[in-house]
C-alpha cells in the first residue's frame, strides 16, 4: 500500500519521476541482460553530463559499489536490475547513498508466492524504514519523453515523442504497449509507468503526483488489482477537475488465476471496481484501442458539464456514417432530429436527396463541409459533433474545415480515413487546432461517448448534495431473522407487507385468519439466509388444512419459530442491497430479476453513502429498465421512491461497522408501489447461512 503523498516528505515521488542523477545496480556489458539494456535506454538522459551512474559489484568498468558512485554526486533514484534475493539488502546501502527513490525491475517477488511474498515484505519493510520510496518490483519501469528519461529495458521507447498524456498501467507490459498505440495513434506522452507488483508506489500515490504536473491534459489508466480502494477513489476525485481520467479495468471474466500469478496481488470485483472509478469521476472503456480514442480526444478537447447525451453528426460518406451512428446509439448516445431552422440552412449547403435530419449526410466532402459542421454545431440540441470523411484534398480541405465548424463550449471529433501518410497529417493537423480526432467510425464514436461521459460526471460532481442528517435507524443487534431484518426495513421507510412472528401452530392459525387469505408461510431463523433452497417457504397459503401441511413441512426442516405473512400483489422483482467490500467498503446494489439477479447479472453497483445524482443513475445502468416503467401496462416505477431507499440502505451499512450486509430480495414493483418481500441482514465476523 503506497505511503501518504499528499502530506509528508515520504510521498514525495519527485526523486524516483525527475531525479537528477540516476544509478544502475546490476549494470551490465552483455546484451540482452537488464542491466544492459537498462543502460543504453539511459543514455539520451545522461547526454555525457554524468547523471548515470553504472553499477557492478565485479567491476568491468563500473563503479564496484553505490558508495563508490555517489562520490562523484548525490544520487536520487536507484534502479535495481539483480537477483530477486539481492535486493532487500541493498536498500541499506541505497539510504547510504543518500537516495530517496529505488525502482525494482526483476522478478521472484510476490507475483510467484512462497519465499516470493517473504521477499517482497521484506524489501518493502526494510524501504519503509529507511523512507525510501520504491516502483515495483516485477516491472518494466517508466519513461518521461519530455526529459529524454527512458528508465525501461523495453527496446523502442526512446522513440515515443513528448507529449500531453500520461500512463499509468498495472502492467509494465501494458505499459509499454500503450506507449507505442498513443505513437501509432499520432499523440506523444508526458509520463508512462508501469507499476508492477505496486508494492510500495500505487496507481493512488502516481495519480497523486500528477496533479501538480500542469503540461498533463489526459491520463489513461490501467487496472488489474487495487489493494486500497478508498486511496483510489480519492486521488481519482482530486485529479478529475483538473484533468479528465480514463480508466480500464481488467476482470470482466474469469482471470483471477492468472492475475494473481502476474502481481501477486487479488484480482478485484470488476463490477464494483468500475463503478467505484465511475462515482469518482473516471470514464470507463473496455479495452486498449478505446482506452487510446478516449485519451486522446480528452487531451484535445474537454466538454462543459451536462447532464445529457446529444450529439450532432455529420458524414461525407453514408457507408461509415451507418457504422458511427449504429456505435453511438450502441453506447446510449442520443442523436436528436436538427430543429426545422438547422435543416433550413443545411438544405442550402447541401445537394437534394442527401440526409439531413441529424446524422447529416453530406454525400461526399465538398468545400460546405465547414459550413455544414458549423451549422450541426450551433443546432440548440447539440452538445458534441460527431463527424467522419475520407482524406480527399481535392474535394476539401478538412482541417480547414474543420476550424470552421468549431464553436466555443461544444467539442468536435472529426475521424479522417484515407492513406496512413496524409490522413494522418490531417489528424496531427486537427489535434492541433484543438480538434479531437479518430481512425476510422468506431474510433469516433469512442472519442465521443468519452467526451459525452465526461461531461455527464462532472455534471454529476457538480449536483451533488452535501450529505443530510438523517434520523439514526436502531440496527443493534447480533443477528436479524426476516422479522427483524424488516422492521429494519420499516425504519428505513421500506414498504412491507402485513406479517406475525408465530412461535407455534396456535399463534400461525390466528395470524391467517387476522391476516387473511392468501399468506405466505416461512421458516424464521436468523442463521439460515436462503430459506427458498432448503423447502422454508410455501406460499400462495389459503385454508388452515393448507397452513398445517405448510407447518409440518416446516417443521420437517428444523423450523421452530414461523412467519406468517400477507402475499404481495404480482409485479417486476428487483433486489436492493449493500455489503462491505474488502477493497472499497460499503457499497450498494441495485438489480433485476430478484432471486434470479444472479443468473440476469443485470446489476447496478455504487459506493455507499451515495448521492442522489449517483441513486439516479443506477437504473440508467440496468439493461432490462424498460420493464420498469409500464411495460405492457405493467407497473411504472417512482424513481424517487427507489432512490431514496437505496440511499437509505448505503447511509445504514456505512454508519453500522458491525454490519456486513443488507440485502431486500425480492423487493416487488407492484401496481401499488415497492414492497420488500424479503430482507436479510449479515454481522460482520459470523456467518448467517446454514
Amino acid at each position: 500500500m503506497g505511503r501518504d503523498i499528499v502530506n509528508g516528505a515520504d510521498g514525495d515521488l519527485a526523486p524516483l519521476f525527475a531525479p537528477r542523477r540516476i544509478a544502475v545496480v546490476g549494470a551490465s556489458h552483455t546484451a540482452g541482460k537488464i542491466g544492459a539494456s537498462m543502460a543504453e535506454s539511459l543514455e539520451s538522459f545522461d547526454q555525457g553530463e554524468g547523471r548515470i551512474a553504472l553499477v557492478n559489484r565485479r567491476g568491468g568498468g563500473f563503479h564496484a559499489s553505490l558508495e563508490d558512485a555517489a562520490e562523484e554526486g548525490p544520487i536520487d533514484l536507484v534502479i535495481m536490475c539483480v537477483p530477486a534475493e539481492a535486493c532487500p539488502a541493498l536498500i541499506d546501502e541505497v539510504a547510504a547513498a543518500g537516495a530517496r527513490a529505488a525502482m525494482v525491475c526483476g522478478g521472484g517477488f510476490a507475483e510467484i508466492g512462497g519465499h516470493g511474498l517473504d521477499l517482497q515484505s521484506d524489501l518493502i519493510a526494510r524501504a519503509d524504514e529507511k523512507g525510501i520510496r520504491l516502483l515495483g518490483p516485477n516491472t518494466s519501469g517508466f519513461i518521461d519523453p519530455r526529459r529524454k528519461l527512458i528508465a525501461s529495458f523495453v527496446p523502442g521507447v526512446a522513440a515515443i515523442p513528448p507529449g500531453r498524456i500520461a500512463i499509468v498501467a498495472g502492467s509494465g507490459g501494458v505499459n509499454h504497449a500503450l506507449a507505442f498505440l498513443f505513437a501509432e495513434a499520432g499523440y506523444g506522452l508526458s509520463l508512462a509507468v508501469g507499476l508492477g507488483n505496486a508494492a510500495d508506489v500505487t496507481a493512488s500515490d502516481v495519480l497523486h503526483h500528477l496533479s501538480a504536473d500542469p503540461e498533463i491534459a489526459a491520463v489513461a489508466l490501467h487496472l488489474e488489482s487495487v489493494d486500497d480502494g478508498p486511496s483510489l477513489v480519492d486521488a481519482i476525485t482530486r485529479l478529475v477537475p483538473h484533468m479528465p481520467v480514463v480508466a480500464l479495468v481488467v476482470g470482466r471474466n474469469e482471470v483471477a488465476d492468472f492475475a494473481v500469478s502476474h502481481t501477486g496481488n487479488l484480482a478485484t470485483s470488476w463490477r464494483t471496481t468500475r463503478a467505484a472509478l465511475s462515482q469518482a469521476g473516471a470514464v470507463l472503456v473496455d479495452d486498449e484501442r478505446e482506452l487510446v480514442d478516449a485519451v486522446g480526444a480528452l487531451s484535445v478537447a474537454r466538454s462543459r458539464p451536462r447532464a445529457s447525451a446529444r450529439v450532432g453528426m455529420v458524414t461525407a460518406q453514408a457507408g461509415p456514417g451507418l457504422l458511427l451512428l449504429d456505435d453511438l446509439r450502441g453506447r446510449g448516445i442520443e442523436v436528436p432530429e436538427l430543429s426545422a431552422t438547422t435543416q433550413e440552412t443545411l438544405s442550402d449547403l447541401l445537394p437534394p436527396l442527401t440526409f439531413q435530419r441529424n446524422p447529416v449526410d453530406t454525400g461526399r466532402p465538398s468545400p460546405e463541409f465547414g459550413k455544414v459542421l458549423a451549422a450541426v454545431a450551433a443546432d440548440p440540441s447539440t452538445e458534441v459533433v460527431a463527424a467522419y470523411a475520407l482524406e480527399e484534398p481535392n474535394a476539401v480541405d478538412l482541417v480547414a474545415a474543420g476550424i470552421e465548424g468549431q464553436m466555443a463550449g461544444v467539442p468536435l471529433v472529426v475521424g479522417v480515413g484515407g492513406a496512413a501518410g496524409a490522413a494522418g497529417e490531417t489528424r496531427a493537423a486537427l489535434r492541433n487546432a484543438g480538434i479531437a480526432t479518430a481512425v476510422d467510425p468506431c474510433g469516433v464514436a469512442a472519442a465521443t461517448a468519452a467526451l459525452v461521459a465526461d461531461a455527464q460526471a462532472q455534471h454529476r460532481r457538480a449536483s451533488t448534495e452535501a450529505p443530510q442528517d438523517r434520523p439514526t435507524t436502531r440496527c443493534d443487534g447480533e443477528s436479524f431473522d426476516e422479522a427483524q431484518a424488516k422492521d429494519v426495513a420499516d425504519q428505513l421507510g421500506i414498504p412491507t407487507m402485513p406479517r406475525r412472528v408465530c412461535i407455534d401452530r396456535l399463534a400461525a392459525q390466528a395470524a391467517l385468519e387476522e391476516l387473511g387469505p392468501p399468506v405466505a408461510v416461512k421458516l424464521l431463523d436468523a442463521t439460515i439466509l436462503h430459506k427458498t433452497e432448503i423447502g422454508g417457504v410455501h406460499l400462495d397459503v389459503r385454508t388452515p388444512d393448507e397452513l398445517d401441511e405448510a407447518l409440518d413441512a416446516l417443521e420437517r426442516v428444523g423450523a421452530s419459530r414461523f412467519l406468517v405473512e400477507a402475499m404481495a400483489p404480482v409485479g417486476i422483482d428487483l433486489v436492493v442491497g449493500a455489503h462491505r467490500d474488502p477493497i472499497f467498503g460499503p457499497v450498494v446494489a441495485l438489480g433485476l430479476g430478484g432471486t434470479a439477479a444472479e443468473a440476469l447479472e443485470d446489476v447496478s453497483v455504487r459506493l455507499a453513502p451515495l448521492s442522489r445524482a449517483d441513486a439516479v443513475t443506477m437504473l440508467a445502468d440496468l439493461s432490462g429498465r424498460r420493464l420498469l416503467y409500464g411495460w405492457r401496462n405493467g407497473p411504472t416505477l417512482d424513481d424517487e421512491e427507489i432512490g431514496e431507499i437505496v440511499m437509505a440502505i448505503g447511509r445504514l451499512l456505512a454508519k453500522e461497522p458491525h454490519l456486513c450486509s443488507i440485502e431486500i430480495n425480492p423487493l416487488r414493483l407492484t401496481g401499488a408501489g415497492l414492497v420488500a418481500l424479503d430482507a436479510a441482514i449479515t454481522t460482520c465476523g459470523r456467518s448467517n447461512d446454514k
